[in-house]
Order: structure tokens, then sequence, then C-alpha cells
């Protein structure tokens, strides 16, 4: 169950239908999740249509980490297919499809076809164009929805990952909840943070604007650095799955999975791996809401995962204050 790049590109011109996104109150993880057999089953089709409007960049700070993007290698960068091994950035998940070891941050790219390092502490601006790229400690890109994730990986020649791709490569090759292991370690990955909506606005102050305001991954005790927490590993090679920050996967209603740095096991969500969200259309974002690529082996078939069995369907989580 994956999407190829062709498939993206055939539908390119296609027509999505996508209601005008209505604000959730309350904090990302508010939603009764879908169960993941049930994600797996439905047909991942691209994001397709304009960017909504979302303002435009505000200036966060990232002293000393625009030349660390800047000197990371344009992986895979355009729509030639992938030869041999995966590339740089990425982890060969046995043999059947490659995602990257870290979670995302963006270049922009300029009508000059120079780029320039985005903070991640900032939206993306309307109708901009950025190119995803995975690389170690900087701070990954928040603030981002999964229309904009995937054109981002579009641009480097990946693609958002499937649902049962994602759960495959945090899962680890002998499967466990957590990656590193079946019961969650505190504080092995970036899990045991703050919220820092309600540090800066305190409650009762959950909307669009607070929720996007570039401080709050700034904040101590908020977002860390890709790669920070050594252990939060497996065997394959990626970093923070579970934590640091939700992750978008290829499932058009909108779907994140992994918790973030304040909740990685919920009543109603589930736990680690299987932590999942779905209560957000595919162009919401918030300083929550993460990514990272995948990509076909090149030389091989189409990557076939199969997705883990569906855990007993949880009851509706009340919305976090």
């Amino acid at each position: 169950m994956t999407s190829r790049n062709g498939e993206l590109t055939q539908r390119s011109q296609a027509a999505l239908a996508l209601a005008v996104l209505s604000v959730v109150v309350g904090t990302t993880a508010c939603s009764a999740p879908a169960s993941e057999a049930a994600l797996a089953r439905r047909r991942e089709s691209p994001f397709l249509g304009s960017l909504s409007a979302q303002g435009s960049s505000t200036g966060g700070g990232v002293d000393g980490q625009k030349a660390r993007i800047a000197e990371t290698t344009k992986e895979g960068r355009g729509r030639e297919p992938l030869r041999g091994r995966c590339p740089e950035g990425m982890a060969d998940i046995d043999g059947r499809f490659c995602i990257d070891r870290y979670e995302a941050t963006l270049m922009d790219v300029l009508a000059n076809g120079e780029e320039r390092a985005h903070s991640p502490f900032d939206p993306v601006a309307r109708l901009s164009r950025v190119r995803a790229v995975s690389a170690r400690s900087v701070f990954p890109q928040g603030y981002i929805s999964a229309v904009e994730a995937q054109r981002a990986c579009n641009e480097s020649g990946k693609r958002l990952c499937g649902v049962a791709e994602w759960g495959k490569a945090c899962r680890g090759p002998d499967p466990r909840s957590f990656g590193y292991a079946d019961r969650r370690e505190p504080g092995r990955c970036n899990d045991n943070g703050k919220n820092p909506v309600l540090s800066l606005y305190g409650r009762g102050h959950w909307n669009w604007s607070t929720m996007n305001q570039p401080v709050l991954n700034q904040q101590d005790g908020t977002l860390a650095k890709t790669g920070d927490h050594a252990g939060c590993t497996n065997a394959y090679g990626v970093f923070d799955m579970v934590g640091n920050l939700h992750e978008w996967v290829s499932d058009p209603s909108g779907t994140f999975y992994g918790g973030y740095y304040q909740d990685v096991s919920s009543k109603g969500h589930g736990e680690g791996c299987g932590y999942l969200t779905t209560a957000h259309e595919a162009r919401y974002h918030d300083y929550s809401t993460g990514f990272r690529c995948c990509a076909d082996v090149a030389g091989g078939a189409p990557a076939e995962v199969s997705a883990a069995p569906a855990p007993p369907r949880p009851h509706r989580p009340r919305t976090k204050r």
C-alpha cells in the first residue's frame, strides 16, 4: 500500500475536493483515531490543489542552522528514479522502500533556482515552493500541513510515507511498540515536554493564531534537534519517530502518527508508533505537526508493506486543554 511517484505525477491535474478548514479547538491530539488497518485500506492518493492561505513567514530565529542545512546535498532532487542504494539521509527498510532518517527540515526554492533555509519555526508562506531535507542536529519543521509536506517531498524526488510504511519503519525489524522497546522509557525520546500554548497564553486561547506562533517551538522543554535523543531509534537507524513532532502520512483525509514532545501515550490515541490522530484535514497545521519522506527503492518492485494488526478501537478522547 504505497504511493508511487508515478501516481503523483499522473494525478497532478486531478481535482481533490477538500473542505475549507474548520479550526478545531484544543491541542492536535484531540480526535478519535481510525484503526491502522482501516487507514491502510484507504487508497493513498496525492494531496492536490492550491495551498490555502496560511499567512507569511514571520522570522523565527535559526542562528547557526541555515549554513548546516544549506550544506546538505540535494538528495534525489527532481524526477529521476533512485538508483542503487537509498539516497543520503535515508534508511533502507528491508529493501522495500527508503525513509528519511530524520524528521524533515525545509529549503525555500527561489524563482532563480537558488535555495535558502526555511525557518523551522515558521509556517510555509502561501504558494511558496519548499523542498524537504533529512539532516541531523537541526530543528525539524513544525507548522506544516500534509498538503505542504507532500509537495516538499516531491521537490526532493520523494513522497509522503504510506501508513503501513511509516508503521514498519517506526516499529523496527523486530516490531516493538516504541521502536526501541515495547514499553515506554520516558525521556528516551523527546516525549516529556510542556505544552507551550498553555505556558504562554493559558487556558481558553486555543485558536489558529496562537497555535501557529513561531515562538511556541522555541520555548525550553519543547522541540528538540533531530537525532539529539540518540536512544530514540531502532535497528533501521531512523530517529525521533516517537515524540518530537507528529508526522503526517499519506492519507488525504488527514492523519498523523507518533505523538509529539508533550504526548506519546494517550487514551483514545494509542501509544508510541501506534499513536495516531485523525481530527484534522490535510490542510491543517500547528506547532506540533511535522513529517518525513519516503521513496521507492530503485530497480525494485513497489513496496508492499502490510499494516500492523489494528488495535481495539478506542473511545473518543476529550479535547485536551
